[in-house]
């Protein structure tokens, strides 16, 4: 017999009671970081302004640690559009713009038996034209305008356009926003984001919250 079957056994149940009950624990490199009243920093990507942070910018690489600390939430993202008519069922379709790969592995790590979207109505698309949401992750790459141009369009309305990672929101410290192609109805910040951040946002954009 596997020993796959053997460790499920000894572990039990493995998936978070996220969102009913807070995150077990979350790296805190992917919470919001706050001012803690002490030090100067000089930020690589431009993120903090009157000690304030930009989130959309903000790459986590940990230079300001000695001035700011992580707040701890998950609950980052800014939604412009909720579709309610997707509450029992939400198909979502990931397009990479131009990523490091970061982002997609946390989105996909969703399928996993620890987060389990599928448990709460949420399932990929393997194409835009089954979707409800695109997931556009990655710098705004010049050979991906036009794929990305097309991919939303081929989305049927009613229709949401997730700006995934830093990457996505501002162009971080490579390139471009993929704003500048598409408009965005959800902003999920980080770099990487959470996947309990992203999953929060997709549950938001739904009218869960």
């Amino acid at each position: 017999m596997s020993s796959w079957m053997f460790r499920g056994l000894r572990k039990g149940r493995v998936t978070t009671a996220f969102p009913w009950k807070p995150p077990e624990s979350v790296p805190v490199w992917t919470t919001r970081p706050v001012w803690k009243g002490e030090g100067e920093v000089s930020c690589p990507a431009d993120a903090i302004k009157e000690h304030r942070v930009d989130i959309g910018r903000c790459i986590s690489c940990g230079y300001c640690s000695s001035a700011y600390e992580p707040n701890g939430s998950v609950d980052l993202s800014i939604v412009n559009g909720k579709e309610r008519i997707f509450a029992r069922s939400y198909h979502v379709y990931l397009f990479d713009a131009g990523t490091c790969g970061s982002c997609n592995l946390e989105i996909k790590s969703l399928t996993n038996p620890v987060y389990d979207m599928n448990r709460l109505g949420i399932f990929f698309a393997s194409t835009p034209k089954h979707a409800d949401a695109i997931l556009v992750s990655g710098i705004m790459a010049e050979g991906m305008r036009e794929p990305l141009k097309r991919a939303v369009e081929a989305l049927p309305e009613p229709r949401l356009v997730f700006a995934i990672g830093a990457c996505a929101i501002s162009g971080g410290i490579l390139g471009k926003a993929i704003t500048e192609v598409v408009d965005a109805d959800v902003i999920v910040p980080g770099c990487p984001p959470n996947p309990f951040t992203i999953l929060n946002a997709l549950l938001k954009s739904r009218g869960d919250s």
